[in-house]
């Protein structure tokens, strides 16, 4: 999931926006428990791979039929394929990796985040101001988070999982500044695919390259159709329906209250892994609402005089 500065549109029904916002956070949030079932017998590249050619597959004819190739033939395809490539690629083989190591609902808390670093970089490169409010958010969040992953996974010893998930947050935020910054002048839809389209050559090429390292091949005779089902829908659904989803409340909503839907994101997937066999916990429920307590705080704006 990526977001972006984006104010609201006129005319806009904020009913329907927000409707979009939470389909979109639904659909997402069933990713996660799909993942971990693919993630315990498919190597974590293979599962991102195929993520991302499932979800550049479905765009792609989307696109080209939404105004009949027009944008697609007059794109910036080497400035959406890099921010792609680094954006979405690189940010998703980091954040499949990250969930191997650990579990969807660890994850799913640590990107919800994920606004919050959105607002660093913007610290970073544009000068935002840090308030109280901000530092306060990062201060819950960090400690919701911390007693999240505590209470999944045992032990607080932040290992390979933890970092390349937070590593993702970063690279997700960046490239949907990015997407933005550096190419502007396209649709939703365009910005979607075309970044979509770089993720999934560099997904391809890290799996192409990866056995002549001693790297795994994509397991085809391990996949069975339930796979098949689960990499659809975490390609297809998870990924490229709901950015499409998410893009549709932010031109209803803007960003800033379209992100806090992300917030609920951690909710929806303890809810949803029940459904796939996962255990209810009081204490991470209640981490988690940290997290989500610290993203709102950081992204509210003080009472105008």
């Amino acid at each position: 999931m990526t977001f972006a500065q984006i104010a609201p549109a006129p005319g806009r029904s904020p009913l329907a926006a927000n409707i979009a916002c939470v389909g979109s956070m639904l659909v997402w949030a069933a990713g996660f428990p799909m993942a971990d079932a693919l993630l315990d017998h498919l190597p974590s590249v293979a599962v991102t791979t195929l993520r991302l050619a499932f979800a550049t597959a479905f765009l792609l004819p989307i696109w080209y039929l939404a105004d009949g190739g027009q944008e697609m033939r007059a794109a910036p395809w080497r400035s959406g394929l890099l921010v792609g490539a680094v954006g979405l690629g690189l940010g998703a083989l980091c954040l499949v990796y990250g969930q191997s190591w650990t579990d969807g609902i660890t994850t799913a808390v640590i990107t919800a985040t994920m606004p919050i670093v959105g607002i660093g970089l913007e610290w970073l490169f544009d000068g935002r101001r840090l308030g109280w409010r901000v530092l306060l958010g990062i201060v819950l969040s960090v400690g919701g988070g911390i007693a999240v992953y505590g209470a999944r996974m045992g032990h607080l010893d932040f290992g390979a999982g933890a970092a390349a998930i937070l590593a993702s947050t970063f690279v997700f935020a960046w490239g949907s500044r990015a997407s933005v910054t550096r190419i502007p002048a396209m649709s939703a839809l365009g910005r979607t695919t075309i970044t979509m389209t770089g993720g999934a050559v560099l997904a391809l090429a890290v799996q192409a390259l990866l056995p002549l390292a001693g790297g795994p091949g994509i397991p085809w005779a391990a996949i069975t159709p339930r796979d098949w089902a689960y990499l659809a829908f975490y390609g297809i659904g998870s990924m490229a329906i709901s950015q499409l989803l998410f893009l549709t409340g932010v031109a209803g909503l803007g960003i800033g209250v379209a992100t806090m839907h992300i917030n609920v994101a951690p909710l929806y997937v303890m809810l949803i892994a029940l459904a796939f066999g996962d255990s209810w916990s009081w204490v991470q429920l209640a981490a988690s609402i940290l997290v989500m307590l610290g993203v709102l705080i950081a992204q509210s704006r003080p009472p105008r005089p």
